[in-house]
């Protein structure tokens, strides 16, 4: 795996009162909108003819797929709050998928065959389709970071079951030889959850391939899996893990913020054919993606936010199981709270938008740890191929993000885990091996 390039930045902001009004998002009055009954709400006064720094867009369709997760939010809100029609894409649809599996599939059809253009992705999924699949793909944005949890059945509390997964070990060394083993939720072999599971699992001495079955389930039909107990734990985003706990079926052992600070989640990806044939339009999505993430990251906005994802059309799920964690308020379930958790789900704050290159690698370097990877992958050109932070960066430009918000670097540096492992994103074949438990 070759070294990763540092690339440098230089940005010079758009002087014009359009871009000055645009820094941090759009003023409340340009953007606000009805969001009543089930039909999107009206574009902002403002339209592609009156703002200056909209791209010529090529078309103005495109269709986005979603997972009911609130990590969706930017693509929801910049469908129902008019950013899309703002930079002149009218007529984007986003669309529910059923499972991350069904978002791959419709993805390698494309929206000529009947599937999408591009999604609201997990973050190593356009890597896996474009090495496994040969359906190249680009990494536009990070849609957030942090915002998971590892949630857990409430039989597991007296096993004091937390941040610490060693208390599951000898549970699942019995349920093995009782030939009933521990069953694990994770949403898709090789996505962030399972890789977030798999951690926190070898962390504590268990090893998830051979200890415990790892199994995987759509996410909203995570809480129900665990009602009927067909699994016993499960790794998923937001708004499931609340409504586990508002349920009293289970609770969190841990927020995956406690995991790795900030990490990488999920992704804005589209499919590389429909980006270079639509160079302009990519970019006023982008636009729109980043504009969005900037207002569901405000704190005024969550309620409206939450309010919106909860909608039969989006999530169909109470918004008093999204409002909470979106804050950081969170209740644990097992008589632990936090309150203004720092590491809650962010779209914005801490370039949680901008795609760096070094979580990228990390992402390949756990996916060749796990086998779903060859060893022989070349992380380094893969993930300059489909990581396009270059579009990023100048999404972020024609909407007059100040240069304070704008990374010079397309590596965030040695990142450290709860467990005291660090990555250097410089160095993946020590990290990798330094690990105990790996596949390969």
């Amino acid at each position: 795996m070759a070294n990763l390039s540092r690339r440098k930045f230089i940005f010079t902001a758009s002087a014009t009162a359009t871009a000055a009004i645009l820094a941090h998002g759009c003023s409340a009055g340009s953007n606000t909108a009805s969001t009543g009954g089930d039909s999107p709400s009206a574009a902002p006064a403002a339209n592609v003819s009156t703002v200056a720094n909209a791209p010529k867009v090529e078309t103005t369709k495109a269709k986005l797929g979603f997972i009911a997760l609130t990590d969706a939010a930017p693509l929801i809100i910049a469908k129902e709050k008019g950013f899309f029609a703002k930079y002149g894409m009218t007529d984007v649809e986003v669309i529910k998928q059923k499972s991350w599996p069904v978002t791959r599939d419709n993805l390698k059809i494309g929206s000529a065959g009947g599937g999408i253009d591009g999604a609201h992705i997990l973050s190593p999924m356009p890597y896996l389709m474009t090495i496994n699949d040969k359906v190249p793909m680009y990494i536009l944005a990070r849609l957030n970071t942090n915002g998971q949890a590892i949630s857990v059945a409430n039989r597991f509390k007296e096993l004091n079951v937390n941040l610490e997964s060693k208390g599951l070990k000898e549970a699942a060394s019995q349920a093995k030889a009782n030939k009933k083993a521990l069953k694990f939720g994770v949403t898709f072999p090789g996505g962030t959850h399972d890789l977030w599971m798999r951690y926190w699992l070898a962390a504590g001495g268990i090893n998830p391939d051979q200890d415990v079955v790892l199994e995987p389930v759509p996410p909203p039909q995570m809480v129900a899996n665990m009602k009927v107990n067909t699994i016993d734990s499960f790794c998923v985003g937001e708004p499931w893990n609340a409504q586990l706990v508002n349920q009293k079926i289970g609770y969190s052992a841990l927020v995956t913020g406690e995991l790795w600070k900030d990490h990488p989640e999920k992704a804005f990806t589209m499919r590389k054919d429909w980006v270079d044939q639509n160079p302009n339009a990519t970019q006023a999505m982008l636009m729109a993606v980043m504009e969005a993430q900037q207002w569901c990251d405000r704190a005024e906005n969550k309620e409206e936010m939450c309010k919106i994802c909860s909608d039969r059309k989006y999530f169909n799920v109470a918004a008093a199981d999204i409002l909470e964690r979106s804050k950081g308020n969170i209740d644990f379930g097992n008589g632990r709270t936090q309150q203004n958790f720092p590491n809650r789900m962010k779209f914005w704050a801490d370039n949680a938008s901008y795609p760096y290159k070094s979580h990228d690698i990390w992402f390949l370097t756990e996916d060749i740890r796990w086998g779903y990877l060859p060893k022989d992958t070349k992380v380094q050109e893969i993930v300059n191929q489909v990581n396009k932070e270059d579009l990023w960066k100048k999404a972020a430009k024609a909407i007059a993000v100040p240069d304070s918000e704008i990374p010079k670097s397309s590596s965030r540096g040695i990142e450290t885990f709860f467990d005291g492992v660090k990555f250097d994103p410089e160095k993946p074949e020590e990290y990798l091996q330094s690990l105990k438990i790996k596949k390969v």
